[in-house]
């Protein structure tokens, strides 16, 4: 039962903000962030879909049984981090739509794309018109040669 001090009041339920959902490509991956899994529900799999008119690509909720889908995300509660695909169709086709900066090794060239979340179509839309370029250090473990040069430390 309500206290009378608060009959009248209606209770503010917040949710949390998903953040904007975000697509990198590059010439060997594509990453979405966890924004981007949140806004689709967290789909195990999905299809890419690519509107070379508009020059748009779609990223929509699927199931594994769909000819086109590729694995996704994980269920909420386990999907700690941004989601990276490495399948070499889906790379190619997107990477064929950007120009990529040549840069030195152990760096990576990248267009990122902010999407836009169509809630009700379970799909995220990306324009790649409007893609930012940049250049991130390639992430991972680091050739032998590299270790070598920052293990010069001398021994007591």
């Amino acid at each position: 039962m309500a206290s009378p001090l608060l009959q009248g009041f209606t209770e503010i339920r917040p949710s949390r903000p998903i953040g904007k959902s975000i697509m990198t490509v590059t010439p060997t991956f594509v990453r979405f962030n966890k924004a981007t899994a949140a806004a689709l529900g967290y789909p195990a799999y999905v299809k890419v879909l690519v509107n070379d008119r508009t020059k748009q690509i779609a990223v929509v909720a699927t199931s594994s049984k769909s000819d086109s889908s590729i694995k996704f995300s994980k269920p909420a509660e386990k999907q700690a981090a941004s989601i990276t695909v490495h399948n070499d169709a889906l790379v190619g086709t997107l990477s064929a739509y950007f120009t990529f900066a040549d840069v030195p090794e152990g760096e990576i060239s990248y267009h990122t794309l902010a999407g836009e979340v169509h809630v009700n179509d379970k799909a995220i839309i990306f324009n790649i018109a409007q893609s930012e370029t940049g250049i991130m250090k390639r992430r991972g473990r680091r050739k032998a040669a590299d270790t070598a040069d920052t293990n010069t430390g001398t021994a007591a």
